[in-house]
C-alpha cells in the first residue's frame, strides 16, 4: 500500500472446542501415529487453546450478518483439521449483536467472561458500546467490519479494510466522471450523516457538483418516495439534458445494508419518464448474491456501478477460502463465498493466524496480540488485500478515521449478472479520506 501517513441482549453462544485425535495403525509389528498432536490438558507441555470471538447482527429487522459468525465457526473447524493453529486449539465463541448497543455490549462482556483474547471479524454499528467493555479489558478487536467510526479510533481496534468511509469515497471517485449528477440515499442515523461529506469528496475528484442528500429510514418497507425525489435530483428528462449538450447520465447510489435491495425494488418500480438515471452502490449494500436473487443479466442491477474493498468474488485469490468452506461449513447456506461479511471475516482470521504464528508461545494473551500487532507485524493476505501492518507510521491519520491502515478499493460493474473488475487492481483513496475529513 502507498501513502502511508503518521496519525496526529444475545443469544446464547456457541462455543466450538476442537480436539486433535490420534489414529494408530499397525503395520508389520511396527506402530504408526498419523495426524498426532497434544491434546489440551494432557501432559508433554501442549499449547493452551485460544479462545477469541466473532459477534454480528442476525434475524433483525435492518442488517444482518449470519455469514461472518458461520465463516469464524468454519474456520474452526479448518484449523482443528491442520492441527490447531501453531499448536493451539482455537476456540470461537460467537454471538448475535441483535443491531442493538445493548447487544453489541453484552456481545463484548460475554468476550470479557468467556476469556477471548481478541474479537475477531466482527460487525457492529455500535462501535462505542461494544469498544468500551474491551479496551477496559485489554481485548484487541481485530478485522470488525468498518461500519462504526470507533473501529478506526479505539487504540485497540485493527482494521483491515477501509470501511463504510472508505467505499463512500471510492464510490464518489468511481461515480466522478461517469455520472452528470449523483443522488445519495443513505440512512437517517448517526452513521449515515458522514456518508454525503465521503462521497462529496469522492465526486470533487471529476467534475461534478455535490451529491443531493437523500435520507431513508433503515428499515423501512418501502422507499418510493425517496426513489421519486432521487431519480428528479439526480437527472434531467432526456431532450432536457440532450439540448444541454451532455451526454452522461444522472446516477442514483444508494448505501442502506440490507434495505438497499428495497430500494432498488420502489425504484424500478417508477414509472417511466425519459430521465437518464444509472444506479450504484457499494458493497455490503449490493453484493453478487443480491444480483443472482434478482434476476442477474435481466436484473435491476445489470450495469450497475459497485464500489468494494477487495476482489470480485469470482477473482482466483477467493480460492482457499472457497475451499475452507466447501470442506467445512457443512451445506451451511449463509456462508456465501460472495458476501463481502464472510470475505472479511476471512481476511480477519488469516490475520489472528499470522499474530499467534509469530508470537511463537505456549500461552497467547491479548496483551501479546495488540503489542506484536502495535509493533508492525506484517500480514500478507494472498492479495485480497494490500500487505497490512498497524505500526503509528502505517496508519492513514485522517481525523475520524486515524486507524484506517487499507484506504484502497476496487472498482467493479455489473456484467451479465457478474460482478466483475472495472479497474484493475486497487485504487488508494487515503487522499480523498483526508479532503473528507
Amino acid at each position: 500500500m502507498t501513502g502511508r501517513r503518521r496519525s496526529t441482549l444475545p443469544r446464547p453462544s456457541t462455543t466450538l472446542r476442537f480436539r486433535t485425535a490420534c489414529t494408530a495403525v499397525a503395520a508389520t509389528g511396527a506402530s504408526l501415529l498419523a495426524g498426532c498432536g497434544v491434546l489440551p490438558g494432557d501432559p508433554g507441555g501442549s499449547r493452551e487453546p485460544v479462545t477469541v470471538m466473532t459477534f454480528a447482527p442476525e434475524d433483525t429487522q435492518a442488517t444482518n450478518m449470519p455469514g461472518m459468525p458461520a465463516m469464524a465457526k468454519a474456520y474452526a473447524r479448518w484449523a482443528a483439521a491442520r492441527g490447531g493453529i501453531d499448536g493451539h486449539e482455537l476456540r470461537v465463541i460467537t454471538c448475535n449483536e441483535q443491531n442493538r448497543p445493548q447487544g453489541a455490549a453484552s456481545c463484548a462482556r460475554r468476550a470479557v467472561k468467556e476469556g477471548a483474547v481478541a474479537v475477531v471479524g466482527s460487525y457492529s454499528q455500535h462501535g462505542d458500546a461494544f469498544m468500551a467493555p474491551l479496551e477496559a479489558a485489554g481485548i484487541p478487536f481485530i478485522g470488525g467490519y468498518g461500519i462504526s467510526e470507533a473501529e478506526f479510533s479505539s487504540y485497540l481496534s485493527y482494521p483491515v479494510n477501509g470501511g463504510q468511509a472508505a467505499l463512500l469515497a471510492g464510490n464518489g471517485e468511481q461515480l466522478a466522471d461517469a455520472c452528470e449528477k449523483v443522488s445519495l440515499v443513505r440512512p437517517d442515523s448517526l452513521a449515515g450523516d458522514d456518508l454525503p461529506a465521503l462521497l462529496n469528496a469522492g465526486l470533487a475528484r471529476g467534475k461534478n457538483q455535490e451529491s443531493a442528500d437523500i435520507l431513508a429510514e433503515e428499515d423501512a418497507t418501502d422507499y418510493t418516495e425517496q426513489a421519486l425525489l432521487a431519480r428528479k435530483r439526480a437527472a434531467q428528462p432526456t431532450w432536457t439534458t440532450t439540448m444541454a449538450g451532455g451526454d452522461r447520465p444522472g446516477c442514483v447510489t444508494a448505501a442502506l445494508g440490507d434495505r438497499t435491495e428495497t430500494f432498488f425494488d420502489s425504484f424500478r418500480r417508477l414509472p417511466d419518464d425519459g430521465r437518464q438515471v444509472r444506479i450504484s452502490s457499494v458493497m455490503g449494500s449490493v453484493g453478487q448474491p443480491l444480483v443472482d436473487r434478482t434476476g442477474g443479466r435481466n436484473g435491476p442491477y445489470e450495469g450497475a456501478y459497485i464500489t468494494g474493498w477487495y476482489p470480485d468474488a469470482g477473482d482466483t485469490r477467493w480460492g482457499p477460502m472457497r475451499d475452507v468452506i466447501n470442506d467445512h461449513a457443512f451445506g451451511d447456506n449463509s456462508v456465501d463465498p460472495a458476501d463481502a461479511g464472510v470475505q472479511t471475516t476471512w481476511i480477519a482470521y488469516t490475520v489472528l493466524d499470522k499474530v499467534i504464528r509469530s508470537l511463537d508461545t505456549d500461552r497467547v494473551t491479548s496483551g501479546k496480540i495488540s503489542h506484536a500487532l502495535d509493533q508492525g507485524v506484517e500480514v500478507s493476505t494472498g492479495n485480497l488485500t494490500p500487505p497490512l501492518r498497524w505500526g503509528y507510521e502505517d496508519m492513514l491519520g485522517a481525523s475520524g478515521y486515524p486507524r484506517i491502515v487499507n484506504s484502497s478499493v476496487t472498482f467493479q460493474v455489473v456484467r451479465g449478472g457478474r460482478l466483475t473488475e472495472q479497474r484493475k487492481d486497487f485504487v488508494d483513496v487515503g487522499r480523498t479520506l483526508m479532503d473528507a475529513s
